[in-house]
């Protein structure tokens, strides 16, 4: 005889009955199955729940708290069996109340029925889809078919893909189960499936989704991943079952080291739960640097789900290491392609020191910016990050094998220790002397006065005669912009004014200032100049605010000023 289970529903009579044809019972078993913890009675049922919860014992499945909680819904329960081999039936009945009875029965076959007179109020679970829900939400997966009512087909799968070995599964049959378990109609990315054996034991079949799901970045979103103990559904809400950067994964862990009655509050701090989350993120970091090596594949993977795997880098130490090494970027070398960190620093410089990235929105914005302009000329590789995560990762990560991190918007970069300048020599050609330059860098403090931290020339432009940069002391540009935008900070950094000394613009400011001694009060004529001097310094500093994505604080006194020194050349 096939074994299985059957539930009916009498809407009339209120009772749902389960049945199976198992082995059954006799009277003596039933007295000493049931009889003990009837006799009990409620107060000693919610002492022993309590107990439970606490992990002290694990009784459901074994007729203890699992059975009693049918009094939760049911005034009376009967049940009556059958034991194999015998010819007898046995009722045994009780409405929970601390005393039970028991009666020969009429029962045709050999197992055990239990039938639950519902009390007022629980109709819902006279619906048939109701109970088909529970079915399948907590018992999907149990060896025996589960048969609702006269239907010939099992309300639940009756079989649990993950306990089978990997190589009794086909293709199609994880395809299957992927779509299953969530909800989707893609192939997965990637199928991981295996059995940890030792102090703690779990198999875990979970699957990376083949497209990303809209909502990956909403607060309120869980993990995709179930929670099983011994084939049987206990959550989707363990908070504690995986980290928050890997909420992308699907599909099921079942393990055979957890309680069956084992509460949401005892999973947050449950020790079984940390070594199984310890050890599953371990397995998926390690299968995910696997299929970094099938590039075309991973580069899918790393745009569908990098920028939430990276969140780990800023939350995660302990496997930061492994995370750094599956990490991704666009960067100059090739904007629309990815490089790993290992790969960018294969391809350093003599002498450098720093692995320099730069935040922005976007790669098309990125690749504008006069912050590159010194580095491209030089070849110098910079990573391009574009994703909200990038502001903070690089600076709580620090280095990667023995190389900082360093944003490119940091005052003070020496770029021809990193490598010389390939412009050709132009001394002999510039007219403008260092204390011109000086002279204009006087005149553009005073003019700036706390506006800006400082003015200092630089080496990094070649064809952008000005741009900002971030004291190393100093938050960085894009962090604060981001920090502002969500109401995390209100104060403004003021930033320092790095100009080009080899663009035109500035040659003649610098020029003017030399030959007509520009700077001084002495005439009128000076302190035209100086006017003109000052309205060119402000709109260079709004360039380059513009060029970082800012927002003008005074949009009328640039279109002043921009329309005073039209005029002038015109």
């Amino acid at each position: 005889t096939d074994f299985q289970i059957s539930i009916s529903v009498d809407p009339k009579a209120r009772t749902i009955t389960v049945s199976d044809n198992g082995i059954g019972m006799n009277r003596d078993e039933l007295i000493e199955n049931l009889g003990t913890i009837a006799q009990s009675g409620t107060s000693a049922f919610a002492k022993s729940l309590e107990q439970a919860q606490k992990g002290d014992i694990n009784q459901i499945g074994q007729f203890g708290v699992g059975f009693y909680a049918a009094f939760m819904v049911a005034q009376m329960v009967e049940v009556t069996s059958r034991k194999a081999g015998t010819e007898e039936g046995w009722c045994w009945r009780s409405d929970g109340r601390g005393e039970f009875a028991i009666e020969e029965a009429e029962k045709t076959s050999r197992g055990t029925s239990i039938t639950l007179y519902l009390k007022q109020g629980e109709d819902e679970f006279l619906a048939p889809e109701r109970l088909s829900t529970i079915i399948k939400l907590y018992s999907d997966h149990i060896a025996l078919p589960i048969l609702l009512d006269d239907d010939k087909e099992p309300v639940n799968r009756a079989s649990a893909l993950w306990l089978r070995s990997k190589s009794d599964i086909t293709k199609e049959q994880y395809k299957e189960f992927y779509h299953h378990v969530a909800h989707a109609f893609e192939e997965p990315t990637l199928t991981l499936h295996w059995k940890a054996e030792g102090k703690i034991e779990y198999t875990s079949l979970l699957f990376v989704p083949g497209v990303k799901p809209y909502d990956l970045f909403d607060p309120k979103r869980r993990h995709g991943v179930k929670l099983y103990a011994k084939r049987v559904f206990i959550t989707d809400e363990a908070e504690g079952l995986i980290p928050p950067y890997l909420r992308f994964l699907r599909g099921i862990i079942d393990s055979e080291d957890l309680a069956l009655n084992i509460s949401r509050e005892m999973l947050q701090n449950n020790p079984v739960l940390a070594k199984i989350r310890q050890g599953v993120t371990r397995r998926v970091l390690s299968d995910l640097a696997k299929l970094a090596k099938k590039k075309e594949t991973y580069a899918t993977f790393w745009n569908n789900f990098g920028p939430v795997l990276k969140e780990g880098l800023y939350e995660d130490t302990e496997n930061r290491e492994a995370l750094l090494k599956i990490l991704r970027c666009p960067s100059t070398h090739d904007t629309e392609g990815l490089t790993s960190l290992n790969e960018y620093v294969e391809r350093m410089k003599d002498g450098q020191e720093d692995i320099y990235y730069i935040n922005g929105d976007s790669k098309e914005a990125l690749a504008l910016s006069p912050h590159l302009e010194g580095f491209k000329e030089r070849g110098i590789e910079v990573l391009l990050l574009t994703d909200t995560v990038d502001d903070f990762w690089p600076s709580a990560v620090g280095q990667f094998k023995d190389k900082n991190f360093k944003s490119v918007t940091r005052a003070g970069q020496d770029l021809d220790k990193v490598a010389p300048s390939k412009k050709k020599d132009k001394k002999e050609k510039d007219k403008t002397t260092q204390s011109d330059i000086d002279a204009l860098i006087a005149l553009m403090k005073l003019t700036f006065g706390e506006a800006v931290k400082d003015v200092k020339t630089t080496d990094r432009l070649t064809g952008s005669p000005v741009c900002l940069a971030t004291a190393d002391t100093d938050i960085d540009i894009h962090l604060e912009r981001f920090l502002k935008q969500h109401g995390q900070l209100n104060a403004t950094t003021s930033r320092i004014l790095e100009i080009n000394p080899d663009h035109p613009l500035i040659h003649k400011m610098a020029e003017k200032i030399g030959k007509k001694g520009a700077g001084k009060k002495d005439d009128s004529a000076n302190a035209g100049a100086n006017e003109t001097l000052a309205d060119l310094s402000w709109l260079l500093l709004d360039q380059a605010r513009l060029m970082d994505g800012e927002t003008l604080e005074d949009p009328a006194a640039f279109s002043r000023r921009l329309g005073e020194v039209l005029a002038k050349v015109v």
